[in-house]
């Protein structure tokens, strides 16, 4: 199995919130490397290409393209934990920076 890290941007299917059905896209891994080396499972947050619309918890990502993203995204507050077997592949990693704004909006949203 490939090993995938915090702040790796991989490729997913996500169950939509009312389960009708499942959309492959990105999203940054934002568990621990301790909690996922230890489970099969892996907390994600979801990434849209849907710049027009930052939300509170939201962040611009500003190395998208390093992300390996192919147009300017946001990581989201939206979290998911799934098996470490869904993720299709990864694309590429957030910066230090991006990654600590992801933290902070994580924490703000979360009441941390």
């Amino acid at each position: 199995m490939i090993e995938y890290n915090r702040g790796d941007v991989v490729l997913v299917g996500f169950i939509f919130a009312d389960e009708t059905g499942i959309k492959r896209r990105p999203a940054v891994i934002v568990s621990s490397d301790t909690y996922h080396a230890r489970r099969n499972e892996t907390i994600i947050a979801a990434i849209t290409s849907r710049i027009d619309r930052v939300l509170p918890g939201d962040h611009l990502i500003n190395g998208w393209q390093g992300a390996g993203l192919l147009f300017p995204s946001v990581a989201t507050s939206i979290i998911r934990i799934i098996k470490q077997g869904m993720i299709t592949r990864k694309l590429g990693s957030m910066t230090t920076s991006d990654m600590e704004a992801v933290d902070d909006n994580l924490r703000l949203v979360l009441g941390l």
